[in-house]
């Protein structure tokens, strides 16, 4: 569902005024973010998408005072698809619990600027943040602070040199698929923070924290927080990605 809205003082950044609600199911509201706008951010500062689907739910429920919203999960702001809200505090705590606990199935799609070998496989990494400089690295077990990262991968198409892959994600650390990913020389095409090429053009516009990547939040297998039957969502690759000439084969 689409609604073409622009919510009353919007903080004034690239105008991202759609809101593509995926489903909205009892305290259960899931929608498909756009690249390069925050899942979570300082209210009235920068825009993002908690405060879009706030006001949306705002204006649908004629509310004049603020609404409620939990944030079980995020995505990275250059990422785009699914983010899932709680439209309650019971529900968000429920979906936060399944995210913990890493019951939920999530899938990613990403193209890469050189072709995965072996085809598929394992990535067992430790990743160490900085999160002063919002960056990762692959360091050694071992090291002081560092987490580990798990993840399962396979090339399911090849075109021009670069590879159309699927990601199951079994972690969720800090900017997790594109560092494994670019620490084995198959960085995401756009990710010039972890290793992308850019052309001139694209590197004097770049912005390490919100300009695009090729990477998206396709799949989420998850229980209602309510009914606790399964719910699966799926959300469409951004439009921008038809320039990399894949066709999704059925089912990815």
């Amino acid at each position: 569902m689409q609604t073409d809205f622009t919510p009353p003082n919007e903080p004034s950044e690239p105008p991202l005024t759609e809101l593509e609600i995926l489903l909205e199911d009892g305290p259960l509201i899931a929608v498909n973010k756009p690249a390069g706008l925050l899942t979570q951010g300082v209210p009235h500062a920068q825009p993002s998408l908690e405060w879009r689907v706030k006001a949306y739910l705002k204006q649908k429920l004629a509310k004049p005072g603020n609404v409620y919203l939990g944030v079980p999960h995020r995505l990275d702001r250059p990422v785009s698809g699914i983010v899932i809200f709680g439209k309650n505090s019971k529900a968000a705590a429920r979906l936060a619990e399944q995210f913990r606990e890493r019951s939920i199935q999530k899938t990613y799609l990403a193209v890469t600027e050189t072709v995965p070998i072996p085809s598929e496989g394992t990535l067992v990494d430790w990743l160490l943040k900085d999160a002063e400089a919002a960056h990762v690295s692959v360091v050694s077990k071992g090291t002081d602070s560092a987490r580990q990262a798990v993840l399962d991968y396979a090339v399911i198409a090849v075109k021009d040199g670069r590879a159309l892959i699927e990601i199951e994600l079994h972690t969720g650390r800090m900017h997790q698929i594109r560092v494994q990913l670019a620490s084995r020389g198959w960085p995401i095409i756009d990710d010039c923070q972890y290793g992308a090429t850019l052309s001139p053009e694209q590197r004097a516009n770049y912005d390490p924290q919100k300009s695009p990547i090729a990477l998206h939040a396709r799949r989420l297998i998850l229980k209602h927080p309510v009914r606790y039957d399964v719910v699966r969502l799926e959300a469409p690759v951004p439009p921008a990605w038809s320039r990399f000439g894949f066709v999704l084969p059925k089912g990815t």
